[in-house]
């Protein structure tokens, strides 16, 4: 029985998708629930599973071929059995001879999809030497990568010479292309503007210190900054609700929760995945689910639903070592909240000069709602939170 391999049903702020790898070839035995191939989409990346077991009959769309939600990508024969080893040479005769035809040069230049390009300038592989196994002959990321992993890929064809000025000119991926949309978008749509202030986190780092080891045997998991920022961030947007709106044409929307969006990073890229209803977690769960995020970003497991939504946004460039920065507000959002490396730095106490553990923290906002009294004072709550968490804990 023949079944169809399809896009899954993307959401309707993704239109389309790309074929950024398979996983199996055209006659390849596949499980059931196993990854047949990566869609690349403007936000993140989506593993397709197959239905059933069986075998993949046929591949209808390459790497880099742009398809949409619920197109027909392949069909899978349903409880068929791979051919037996035994069987391969025999089949593998044609190809060698036709594999001069699909090697040669021009061919392979012409057929590589970006995603390939990208393999083959990386791991300094002439595409022209690598026997396609896609439609036609063609070269597929999946052969690439291949090649390269078998110890094959060849040196690079000339070392610079000393004074070379050597450059190489790589395509975007789509989600990098995206990001860069959407940050120009926020800049030329939005009147924005930073404020700043500074905090001393000497009470936090207290309070990690004294109950940290304790909080971990609860809860199972560590007690780190960003709870507490996100905390403050919460109870702050609660008495600052113009910080936690959006623009809509020329209205203005009141969100009744908060959403906050905490800015992670990849190889492919930032993304933003979203807490949600963040004024009813508690530091544990805040805890919990930042780390499950940072866990599925790695293994690039984020889903769409994960990453859709959001009323604030948490940024940490301090996690680089970023001493300050002015972020850029995520749109439709109004504001969003830049953290930084924490240094001791000489402060003045009671008239006594200490060190403490400062951080610069930052706020961008959209000026056409949020004035910057509303900003400052905004940051002001955040900053005497950290500063007594106690207040927090109490929601003062």
């Amino acid at each position: 029985m023949s079944i169809e391999l399809k896009v899954p049903v993307l959401p309707e702020s993704v239109s389309d998708a790309t074929i950024a790898s398979w996983h199996k070839k055209a006659g390849d035995a596949v499980k059931r629930d196993e990854n047949l191939v990566d869609l690349e989409t403007d936000k993140v990346v989506l593993e397709v599973p197959s239905p059933v077991d069986g075998v993949l009959k046929e591949i209808r769309h390459e790497v880099g071929d742009t398809v949409n939600s619920e197109q027909i990508i392949a069909i899978i024969e349903e409880g068929a059995v791979a051919a037996p080893a035994k069987d391969e040479p025999k089949a593998a005769a044609p190809a060698k001879a036709e594999a001069p035809k699909a090697a040669a040069p021009s061919k392979a230049s012409a057929d590589l999809s970006p995603a390939g390009l990208r393999v083959a300038t990386e791991e300094n592989i002439d595409a022209s030497k690598v026997a396609g196994t896609g439609r036609d002959g063609r070269v597929t990321k999946e052969d690439l990568v291949n090649y390269g992993k078998s110890g094959a890929a060849a040196a690079p064809v000339a070392k610079p010479t000393p004074g070379a000025r050597p450059q190489e000119r790589v395509p975007m991926t789509r989600m990098r292309a995206k990001i860069a949309e959407r940050l120009m978008q926020s800049k030329n749509s939005i009147a924005m503007l930073t404020s700043f202030n500074e905090v001393n986190l000497a009470e936090v780092v207290k309070m990690r210190k004294s109950l940290g080891e304790q909080f971990q045997k609860t809860h199972g998991i560590k007690l780190g900054f960003m709870s507490f920022f996100v905390k403050a961030a919460a109870e702050a947007l609660k008495r600052h609700p113009i910080v936690n709106a959006s623009v809509d044409g020329n209205d203005v929307i009141y969100h009744g929760y908060q959403d906050i969006s905490i800015a992670v990073s990849t190889e492919k890229g930032l993304v933003t995945p979203v807490l949600r209803d963040v004024q009813d977690m508690g530091f544990a769960d805040i805890e919990q689910g930042i780390s499950d995020y940072a866990k599925k970003a790695r293994d690039g497991k984020l889903s769409l639903d994960d990453l859709q939504g959001g009323t604030f946004t948490i940024t940490n460039g301090g996690t680089f070592g970023s001493l300050l920065s002015t972020p850029i507000v995520n749109p439709p959002q109004s504001a969003i909240l830049g953290m930084h490396t924490i240094k001791d730095r000489a402060i003045v106490v009671n008239g006594q000069v200490i060190a403490a553990p400062m951080m610069y923290i930052a706020i961008s906002y959209d000026h056409r709602i949020i004035d910057g009294k509303d900003a400052v004072l905004f940051l002001v709550d955040i900053k005497d939170q950290l500063e007594n968490p106690q207040r927090m804990l109490l929601g003062l």
